[in-house]
């Protein structure tokens, strides 16, 4: 089957074969590339369920591919909340 996993990233450019998600971020949890959706403001990333993650939060990581994408709870108490964001260098 062509179906993607859905652990791993969508191909792209700089990652032509796609990426895997580490287990520790989406194990049974939904990642998606979120690039024009996550808002990078001066208290940190805003991701798309309304949840300001600072930018030193261990719960950053850097994206191998350059884009944006969020791992977040899909049901229950913790639905939206983040746990793991992979961004872009912010030139560090």
């Amino acid at each position: 089957g062509g179906l993607a996993h859905a652990h791993d990233a969508k191909p792209t450019a700089v990652q032509p074969q796609g990426w895997k998600y580490p287990f520790a971020c989406c194990a049974n949890y939904d990642c998606r590339q979120a690039t024009g959706e996550v808002k990078e403001e001066p208290d940190g990333y805003h991701t798309p369920s309304g949840e300001v993650v600072p930018y030193s939060d261990k719960r950053v990581k850097d994206s191998p591919d350059g884009e944006f994408h969020w791992c977040s709870h899909q049901t229950g108490l913790d639905a939206g909340k983040t746990i793991c964001l992979f961004a872009p260098g912010r030139g560090s």
